[in-house]
């Protein structure tokens, strides 16, 4: 089935079910089974219940406007360009008709990208009739469960739905099924000054630096901090101690393991405290050892109770 650069498909009524998966999921000749299978697990699963299958002119799509995700990398995008041009594209893009004979992206703009760069014509589309209301919804969740926004874009993406939606914070989390403090601690990402948000953005500070940034006051106190993280190579752990003590001093000295500091314990915490960006100790007694993980707040123990939860 194609579609016609014509203005009249825009009025195409939306039909449900007309095709199998076997068909959204073409399979082009040349392509193994391995093949098939790596390029597709790249993309979320499309259901074409809700819509129908086409082969859309590329050049009558346009991007979504409420597309939270800014930055796409360079070298994943080429990545899939080389993909695309020798096994074709597989997973089919989402659209919806704009209603002036063309269609605006819902899901799938990487694809879309690469698509253009490889020189296809039309691309496998699935045409759903969205609201406006989910468009950043859908947008944003196809990123996030992809692990594609950086967190200043996801803290944007997050106040937006929420001035779109007109929600609270607690109403968001249980519409997208995250935590409430998972959103609020993202959220709060946006009052670093636009000098460290950029580096947050550009992935020279963590998510974790940038929270613990947010316990000084004084915007000159997060910047030069900031710089210090970049320069001397602070852990998360370092920068919090160092916001403890009002941004200016040196890190309090670590507390060395009781039994002389066994270094795999050592490395283990470390380890650890990175991931769950706190202060975490690890230490073994004679018959038996103990893990104790640290944190600043109730909203700090929900988001490390949340990296605990499969």
């Amino acid at each position: 089935m194609s579609v016609q650069p014509e203005d009249s498909s825009a009025d195409t009524p939306f039909r449900t079910g007309e095709i199998a998966d076997a068909d959204v999921q073409q399979e082009l000749p040349g392509a193994s089974p391995r093949e098939r299978a790596d390029h597709g697990a790249e993309h979320p699963t499309v259901d074409p219940s809700n819509g129908f299958y086409a082969e859309i002119p590329i050049d009558l799509i346009h991007p979504n406007a409420k597309q939270p995700r800014n930055v796409f990398e360079e070298d994943s995008l080429e990545e899939l360009v080389g993909s695309i041009r020798e096994v074709g594209l597989l997973q089919p893009i989402v659209v919806r008709s704009d209603g002036q004979g063309a269609y605006e992206l819902v899901m799938g703009e990487r694809r879309w990208r690469a698509s253009r760069l490889a020189g296809l014509e039309a691309v496998p589309s699935i045409v759903r009739a969205t609201a406006d209301d989910d468009m950043l919804r859908d947008a944003l969740l196809e990123n996030i469960h992809r692990v594609q926004l950086n967190p200043l874009e996801e803290a944007a993406a997050y106040q937006q739905l929420m001035g779109d939606f007109g929600c609270t914070q607690l109403e968001l989390a249980q519409r997208i099924k995250r935590s409430r403090s998972q959103i609020a601690n993202t959220v709060r990402l946006l009052n670093l000054p636009p000098t460290v948000q950029r580096q947050v953005a550009g992935g020279v500070l963590s998510a974790g630096h940038a929270r613990a940034l947010l316990g000084l006051q004084d915007v000159r106190d997060q910047e030069r901090l900031a710089k210090r993280i970049v320069t001397e190579g602070l852990s998360v752990r370092a920068t919090e101690e160092i916001v403890a003590l009002g941004g200016q001093d040196r890190p309090k000295p670590r507390r060395r393991n009781p039994r002389g500091g066994d270094p795999r314990l050592q490395e283990l915490s470390s380890e650890l405290g990175d991931y769950f960006d706190t202060r975490v100790e690890v230490t073994r007694g004679r018959n038996k050892g103990k893990i104790v993980v640290e944190f600043a707040s109730e909203d700090d123990l929900d988001r490390i109770v949340s990296l605990l939860r499969p």
